[in-house]
């Protein structure tokens, strides 16, 4: 104990050790002592000297302080000042400020001890069995020591805890803890868990993140809170950024709604704290997380609605209309409430809705537009207005039309100031920035939008008093033609390529002023310096869409034209050399990643994301289009034109192979249905013809029962009988056996005049495919009315039938009479014959029915072969047809030709003639000989009168 106080500041007795000697033996106490009061006091005096003797501590210590972890686990007191001393060896105090050699020098000492202790995983996992340890002195240490290896070696930590079992759900514990001191520290254990590892995230988010943490970002006070609202929010970006997933199921768990609440700024909004300042800018950036533009968009489109719903964004825009908002919060909320809206129809058309709270009330966008042509606002503000303004009118054609509408003469209000009017006045302002940001913002108004960029062509300016009014095309043009600044002529020439692109007409107008080519080709010509090189290219680009959408409408300035102009005066190698120069200026690059403008400087607003987007659709193909000579334009014209012809004719084929095709499957399923009710006919005929057999078996049956001698007793008994009723039942019968016998032999001449018809069709051939649709129709109805008849004989035979089995019922109740069964047995006889007959005239029936059906089967191939040869006639036709057209207008062209050139040979014979030059050449001469036959014949005309 004396070399504890002599360690401790007591009184030294001899010469002083060394730190070094006095941590070594220290070291031997905790690995030799086999007490546990001694260990703890070997291990509170390493604790007191890790500070100052950090690399001795760490070097010599760091093996027995984890076995003190792991053997002496009872002892709450010794785990403490263990975890206490491995925290001060690998943790880099951040409290001083030392210089920056010492500051590098204390980061790498704490890399190298953080690496020492986790080259055994079994020490991390350790330490995640100690934080189960509810008592104090052992919990918060632990927490700490993580944090400060998470912050030193982070991937390789993560590594070890995403594989440790329940790793991650113990940590989570943390968060649940009663004591806020451990609480917080957990917040920042877990900020550093969850840094760039989305499979932590997503176990982190399962373990009901999102709940605790809104819980207690509500307990504190919400945005009015301190910093442990800050840690929370921080987390929560952690967790949500660039993870689609944890996005999901934090819109799927309705944790969307939970913050509206955050953004409940009251009237009073003068003296905001700094931490509430940064808080809300925390909130802001995780509701833009859930919006962003690099998220999928259904995602985004599906949170958008959320925001909407829950009445998100109107809380958004009760802060963006609010007085007295800090600048950067309100930067802040309007790119949030930007990326809220950006494609969503129904979010633009709330947006577009809002008023200022102003007398008289104004409209939002006008309000906002108003700050940035503004050269006094700061310049992120007016960056912030411009991306907000660009999201309105993200794929809104109607938002579109309403701030193009406002610029057109039929609706300008000269009591109001409207949008179109703001953008003008910053588009011709002296302010170089205002004029970029006017110019992108009414490009992004015509961006995809045909219609409207033909209905900016009537905008008129008044330029001044006593000039006519001119366009706002031209104005544009002669603003860059009286050498502005590079911002300014970039702004307006991005402007002017948006606005002419895929618009034949706006091209014409821009080629109409002659003084337009001129100038791009001595811009695109002229060797510039180093900051006119990007104006040299987008003159390039311009010049390069008006070739391009050229419908060759102007005669001096067609495509070809144009091309040759740019021959001789630019050269193609340059042209393409300049137009190159887009693509590689260092801030093309930079504004093509993403939406939003970020830029440094004002200097620095060159280019717009969209406007990159329209470079790399446009530049290869003004390049191939430049370069390709008229042969090859001609040529591809030709194959152009013969594909489609070609896709004409296969257009035609593939409709008349498809009327072919609903003919042929409404053919079949004639042909299913008619095999159908034949196959029932037939299983009926088998069933008749199964119950005439079983009546003969009944009758050879009473046959042999009844004897000859009571067949000659009974005639006089079945004489009288048939005198009374039977002789009418047989008349009766006799009539129906006529009747079917009528029935039968008209059936038979039609079927011969069927037959007779089917024999002229095959000899003659099928002149029309619609007239063997027609018979083959006929036909059809034919066969169904043999088929009714067939059922009306096979009826008869059912009912000649149960008049059988009525006789053979009477035969057997008057068996006992004498005479009378020799009568029904004649009567049976009768009505076998006639059942025998009517099963003939029905298996006759059958056959011709099959035979009409393999008629109809043979007239469907001649229908389809005649439909086939119809289809080949009209296209053929139709061919021809076409090719009469071809040469009638060739012939007219000729026509046209010779009748320019005779006009052309008048005038200048009529301007030698003024010359005083004599002409006698044969066309005169004939024409002279011409003119006196007619006057002679006109002569014989009037004698002959």
């Amino acid at each position: 104990m004396n070399f504890l106080r002599g360690v401790m500041g007591g009184q030294p007795t001899g010469p002083q050790p060394t730190g070094a000697e006095t941590i070594q033996k220290l070291c031997d106490r905790v690995a030799s002592s086999t007490l546990l009061e001694d260990r703890r006091d070997a291990v509170r005096a390493l604790k007191s000297l890790s500070k100052k003797y950090r690399v001795e501590v760490g070097n010599m210590a760091m093996d027995h302080l984890v076995r003190i972890l792991q053997t002496d686990r009872s002892d709450t007191e010794i785990l403490g000042y263990a975890l206490d001393t491995l925290y001060n060896i690998v943790c880099n105090d951040e409290e001083e400020e030392p210089e920056e050699n010492q500051q590098k020098q204390e980061d790498d000492l704490g890399a190298q001890f953080t690496d020492k202790f986790v080259q055994e995983p079994e020490n991390v996992t350790l330490l995640l069995t100690l934080l189960e340890e509810f008592d104090f002195h052992v919990r918060w240490p632990g927490v700490k020591l993580l944090t400060a290896l998470l912050k030193n070696q982070c991937a390789q930590v993560q590594g070890i805890i995403l594989v440790s079992p329940m790793g991650v759900s113990r940590l989570m514990d943390l968060l649940a803890d009663s004591r806020e001191v451990i609480r917080n520290d957990g917040l920042l254990l877990l900020q550093q868990l969850t840094k760039g590892n989305a499979a932590i995230q997503k176990i982190v988010a399962f373990e009901n993140a999102f709940e605790r943490l809104l819980d207690i970002i509500t307990e504190e006070g919400s945005s009015d809170g301190g910093i442990v609202v800050e840690d929370c929010l921080l987390l929560l970006l952690n967790l949500l950024k660039n993870n689609s997933s944890n996005q999901n199921f934090f819109k799927e768990g309705s944790y969307i709604q939970k913050m509206k609440p955050w953004f409940e700024v009251g009237d009073d909004n003068s003296g905001w704290s700094a931490q509430k300042v940064t808080n809300l800018h925390l909130m802001l950036q995780l509701v833009r997380v859930m919006v962003s533009p690099v998220n999928s968009p259904g995602a985004t489109a599906s949170c958008q609605k959320a925001m909407f719903q829950c009445g998100l964004l109107q809380q958004l825009c009760t802060i963006l209309m609010a007085t007295g908002v800090p600048a950067d919060i309100l930067t802040e909320t309007i790119n949030t409430v930007s990326e809220v809206i950006r494609g969503s129809e129904v979010n633009q058309d709330y947006f577009a809705s809002v008023n200022a709270p102003s007398n008289p009330p104004r409209p939002a966008i006008v309000v906002l537009l108003m700050s940035m042509v503004n050269e006094r606002q700061p310049f992120v503000l007016r960056c912030a207005v411009l991306y907000c303004f660009q999201c309105f009118l993200y794929k809104n054609h109607k938002g579109q039309g309403e701030i193009v509408a406002t610029l057109l003469p039929s609706t300008i209000d000269a009591n109001s100031i409207s949008a179109g009017q703001l953008l003008c006045g910053g588009l011709f302002s002296a302010d170089s920035l205002s004029n970029w940001c006017a110019a992108v913002a009414l490009a992004h108004a015509l961006q995809d939008n045909l219609t409207q960029k033909e209905q900016l062509l009537r905008v008129q300016l008044a330029t001044s008093l006593g000039k006519p009014p001119v366009s706002l095309l031209q104005q544009c043009t002669n603003i860059l033609s009286q050498g502005s600044r590079v911002q300014t002529k970039v702004g307006l020439l991005m402007l002017l390529c948006t606005w002419i692109s895929n618009c034949p007409i706006a091209v014409m107008h821009f080629l109409h002023n002659q003084d337009n080519v001129p100038f791009l080709t001595g811009q695109i010509s002229e060797n510039l310096g180093e900051d006119e090189r990007l104006v040299q290219g987008l003159c390039a680009l311009l010049l390069g869409i008006c070739i391009y959408y050229n419908d060759n409408s102007l005669e001096n300035y067609t495509k070809e034209k144009l091309k040759q102009l740019i021959e001789k005066r630019i050269g193609k190698e340059n042209f393409v050399e300049k137009l190159g120069f887009i693509t590689k200026h260092e801030l093309y690059s930079r504004a093509g990643q993403k939406p939003q403008p970020a830029f440094s400087t004002p200097e620095h607003m060159l280019f717009d994301h969209e406007f990159t987007k329209l470079v790399k659709e446009l530049e290869g193909m003004i390049t191939k289009a430049v370069l390709k000579s008229s042969e090859e334009e001609k040529k591809e014209e030709e194959v152009k034109k013969t594909l489609e012809q070609h896709d004409s004719i296969v257009t035609q084929y593939k409709e008349l192979i498809r009327e072919q095709d609903s003919q042929i499957n409404e053919l079949k399923e004639q042909v299913t249905l008619l095999a159908s009710q034949n196959e029932k006919m037939q299983s009926t005929m088998t069933q008749q013809v199964s119950q005439i057999q079983q009546h003969k078996d009944q009758y050879n049956i009473l046959k042999l029962k009844l004897g000859k001698d009571n067949q000659q007793t009974g005639n006089q008994a079945e004489a009288a009988h048939m005198n009374g009723l039977q002789p009418e039942e047989l008349s009766q019968l006799r009539e129906q056996l006529e009747e079917l016998q009528r029935q039968n032999q008209l059936l038979q001449t039609q079927l011969g005049e069927k037959d007779s018809l089917i024999t002229s069709l095959k000899a003659e051939g099928v002149s029309s495919a619609e007239s063997s649709t027609s018979e083959v129709t006929v036909l059809q109805r034919e066969v169904e009315m043999l088929k009714s008849q067939l059922q009306r004989q096979t009826a008869e035979v059912t009912q000649l039938q149960s008049e059988r089995q009525e006789l053979l019922r009477g035969s057997d109740t008057t068996a006992a009479v004498p005479g009378e069964n020799s009568l029904y047995t004649e009567k049976i006889a009768e009505l076998e014959s006639r059942l025998s007959a009517q099963t003939a005239e029905n298996q006759k029936l059958k056959e011709e029915v099959k035979t009409l059906l393999e008629s109809q089967e043979s007239m469907e191939k001649d229908l389809a072969s005649a439909t086939s040869t119809a289809a080949i006639m009209q296209a053929e036709k139709s061919k021809l047809q076409q090719e009469v057209q071809e040469s009638k207008k060739e012939q007219d062209d000729l026509l046209m030709l010779l009748a320019d050139q005779d006009q052309k040979i008048l005038s200048l014979k009529q301007r030698l003639k003024d010359l005083g030059e004599t002409i006698e050449d044969e066309d005169d001469l004939d024409s002279k000989d011409q003119f006196d036959d007619d006057d002679d014949e006109e002569e014989e005309e009037e004698c002959d009168e």
